[in-house]
């Protein structure tokens, strides 16, 4: 300013200087003058700091509910769960699954240390309830879910046993007493389990039919085991899935479809022309076999007929098959006619979708299943067993199925339950799988692909930064979890990553010192990010807005930018 208060520089030249600096160094200058300061909350400023700092792409909008560039800027460096502010050693093994209560005031860990942990989530996080599960036959604890209303806790674990045994089992534990209520037979162990009312959760069984085909059951299971009442059911067979080539169920989830008229706010990727992955609507009316999976249902006629080629082909020496595709060939035929196509039903906000990983070519779990769940079948009340079906349907037909080409490692919901995540290790290009058991090889990088459930299309461009170096035969399972700006996952590269759901990019690497198997956000509050690790630790992690406020010795937020220019990073 000159002797009389005019500014000796013109606002525009000012902005000119302004966009050569940082944004630390631009909130500094703000500090000069009124004139500087006011330069720098420009909007048109802070749009081209957010694009170059963030390395968005310029066409990709401003997120809807953004009411200001400075304020998304500031979100996405300031509101971000990075900063590390507790460790928690109380495991003595690895930790591999980490869940929040609905509430968000208890978490519950489990651990090759075969103990289920029960946290409480205070601003210094205390252990409440440690359940060694060894008594019970039990090698590791690897799963843990909360019912609706946070009143029990479902736990899954493996049995003792075997290297190659598969199975495993559920625990219900009340959150009142940290009584033992029930245990339902898991099979296999990686179907994990998981609620699909306040009182009911859904286990797996595995029926081996041949060298490498077998039956998958899913069972709804009542949490109370020890009912009064010899009439009332206390488990019922929800649905019986063939499987092919050495493939099983596992992995299962429930979306709720009544939260689907929330959605969160998601930008479609309209750029992406060709989806890496295929989805197959199995319950739709047309004939058309080129729009559909190699396995429609034909009348029990014609698969009739088409078994009797095939070994008459066999016989005849004209068909020349191996033990394995043969196998897989005349159960595919005799499956035909006896699979109960998926229920027409109008649209209902009750029903839900049951989710799960299988796979139609190999072993290795690359298609994502999709079963819906019509309100009477979810209750434990009516026929046991599957009384109700008839002696021709021995199936049941899923609704649709989503090919990723790859090896799937992880899947999680966002919070509305419309959006599914999953973490996914690509197959070549091109790629045939020969040998059931023998599926491609795998890439060392992970993609976090997007498939919306109330359109069946994958809708985003796969996320990429995580890593992963096991081969087919020793990959694992890497827990994801989406909260309603951010997602996040594990990695074998030693870190956790944390990606903006919006504009599709990595905020932040979290450290631990082994690979990180599991992470899970605080259901109330998105500053708050948990992450469990094979160096048995857990660490608490929170945005530096929120470290903030609890180190204030009175509740005043220290100015953002402040902070920003004496925390670079």
């Amino acid at each position: 300013m000159d002797e009389g208060g005019t500014p000796l520089l013109p606002d525009s030249l000012v902005y000119q200087i302004f966009l050569s600096l940082g944004p630390a160094d631009v909130l500094a200058a703000g500090l000069v003058c009124r004139q500087w300061q006011a330069v720098s909350r420009d909007e048109f400023l802070w749009r081209e700091q957010f694009y170059r700092y963030y390395q968005v792409a310029r066409d990709v909008p401003r997120h809807p509910a953004a009411t200001s560039w400075y304020e998304e800027f500031r979100r996405l460096y300031d509101m971000v769960p990075c900063v590390e502010v507790q460790t928690l050693k109380e495991h003595t093994d690895q930790v591999l699954h980490l869940s929040f209560s609905h509430s968000g005031y208890q978490f519950a860990s489990c651990s090759k240390d075969c103990t289920v942990k029960i946290w409480n989530n205070d601003l210094t996080i205390s252990l409440l309830h440690s359940a060694d599960m060894r008594p019970y036959n039990w090698s590791y604890t690897q799963f843990s879910q909360f019912n609706q209303d946070d009143s029990l806790l479902l736990a899954s674990g493996v049995f003792l046993g075997p290297h190659n045994s598969s199975s495993g089992e559920i625990a219900v534990i009340s959150l009142d007493s940290f009584a033992l209520l029930s245990r339902v037979r898991n099979k296999p162990y990686d179907v994990f389990g998981c609620w699909l009312t306040e009182t009911s959760l859904i286990s797996g069984n595995l029926h081996r039919i041949g060298d490498i085909t077998s039956c998958s059951v899913l069972w709804l299971n009542n949490a109370f085991q020890d009912v009064e009442s010899e009439n009332v059911n206390v488990v019922k067979r929800l649905f019986k899935i063939q499987n092919l080539n050495a493939s099983t169920i596992r992995t299962v989830m429930v979306a709720d479809c009544s939260r689907f008229d929330n959605p969160d706010l998601l930008l479609d990727a309209s750029d992406q022309a060709t989806p890496l992955c295929q989805v197959f609507d199995l319950g739709g009316d047309s004939e058309d076999e080129a729009a559909s999976p190699p396995l429609r249902n034909p009348r029990p006629g014609r698969a009739k007929e088409g078994l009797r080629r095939v070994l008459d082909g066999v016989l005849d020496g004209g068909t020349q098959l191996s033990e394995r595709a043969l196998e897989t060939r005349v159960a595919e035929l005799l499956a035909q006619g006896r699979t109960k196509p998926p229920e027409r039903s109008a649209a209902d906000a009750r029903n839900k979708y049951l989710i799960f990983t299988t796979g139609c070519l190999t072993y290795s779990p690359h298609q994502i299943g999709i079963k819906q769940i019509l309100p009477h079948q979810m209750t434990t009340a009516g026929p046991v067993l599957g009384e109700g079906r008839g002696s021709d349907a021995f199936f049941d037909a899923l609704d649709h199925v989503i090919d990723v080409h790859g090896h799937i490692i992880g899947m999680g919901l966002s919070p509305d339950n419309r959006y599914l995540y999953v973490n996914s290790r690509a197959w070549p290009p091109g790629s045939v799988v020969a040998d059931p058991m023998q599926p491609p090889p795998i890439a060392e990088e992970i993609d976090l692909l997007v498939f919306d459930l109330k359109t069946m299309r994958e809708v985003k461009r796969a996320l990429r930064a995580h890593r992963a170096y096991t081969p087919n035969d020793e990959c694992f399972f890497i827990f994801l979890d989406v909260s309603k700006d951010f997602v996040a996952s594990g990695a074998e590269d030693r870190h956790g990553y944390i990606w903006d759901r919006h504009y599709n990019i990595c905020l932040a690497k979290l450290r631990h010192e082994d690979v990180v198997n599991s992470v899970a956000f605080s259901p109330q509050e998105q500053e708050l990010l948990l992450t469990a690790s094979d160096d048995a630790t857990i660490k608490a992690w929170r945005s530096p807005r929120t470290v903030r406020v609890l180190q204030a010795s009175r509740p005043r937020l220290r100015p953002f930018f402040s902070w920003f220019a004496s925390h670079r990073r």
